[in-house]
């Protein structure tokens, strides 16, 4: 993702916010196999863990799971297991680098009538797309082998990202739990998929949200969107808005240095 200097966001804690509120990411994997496309991608939620006593450039670990059955993580456990030698897998550690991308779900075409003040003017102006996004880069641990450290992998991590989706996403206050389903069911359900781990080792957002433009422009992006009378025009123009004034604020702290 090109990371603009305009539209790139580097603080880490905005960063973990955006995930936890968009945690369905998009999981690209590398891989040389025979069998399978070299690039693959899978739609995937995930939990963002961060230990308590971390400090605020600390990156995080994302835990998820995928189907046995997908392409994509059949071609993660054929390489897997071509590195591992002996009785059971000993390698479980992709040699790539993956890359998660989360995409905020409000984004929205920019037609160049909302610029009112260059288009009057000049008319050099064109159409664009304003969005939010965050990409991750990091180490996959993928938990394949049927055991008791994948069964505990799996067991934690359906039940986080339940827990999670049920009250941040719901937000209901008595929130379903795996443990509301039968037993032998989701034993029979987890033996049908893998769990995923990434150690993230680079995290970088894009708030391409017309901060870019003059502040006459700008105030017609916002106006436009408004006008436009839906929730999701709403929600883009106060995107604008905010982070016009942030682009504004920073501007000016480096005009004062």
């Amino acid at each position: 993702m090109y990371l603009r200097p305009v539209h790139a966001e580097h603080d880490i804690p905005t960063l973990r916010a955006f995930i936890r509120a968009n945690p369905l990411g998009v999981l690209t994997t590398a891989i040389d196999a025979r069998s399978f496309p070299f690039l693959q991608s899978s739609h995937i939620p995930w939990v963002l863990d961060v230990p308590e006593d971390a400090d605020e450039e600390h990156l995080g670990t994302l835990r998820g799971h995928m189907a046995r059955a997908n392409p994509q993580v059949k071609a993660m456990i054929a390489e897997l297991t071509s590195q591992s030698s002996g009785a059971g897998p000993s390698t479980r550690t992709l040699s790539r680098d993956v890359l998660i991308l989360f995409t905020a779900p409000e984004h929205h075409y920019v037609t160049p009538r909302f610029y009112t003040e260059t288009k009057p003017t000049t008319g050099k102006v064109v159409p664009t797309w304003d969005y939010a996004a965050v990409q991750v880069y990091g180490r996959a641990t993928v938990h394949y082998a049927v055991d008791a450290e994948t069964d505990a992998f799996l067991s934690r991590s359906l039940r986080d990202l339940s827990h999670l989706s049920e009250t941040e996403i719901m937000g209901f206050e008595r929130p379903w739990s795996v443990n509301d389903a039968p037993e032998s069911y989701v034993a029979l359900l987890k033996k049908a998929i893998v769990g995923v781990e990434v150690e993230i080792t680079n995290m970088g957002g894009k708030w391409k949200m017309s901060q870019e433009l003059c502040e006459g422009d700008r105030e017609g992006v916002v106006a436009g969107f408004k006008a436009i009378g839906s929730e999701r025009g709403k929600c883009i123009a106060e995107m604008v808005q905010e982070r016009g004034e942030l682009a504004a604020r920073q501007k000016k702290a480096v005009g004062n240095l």
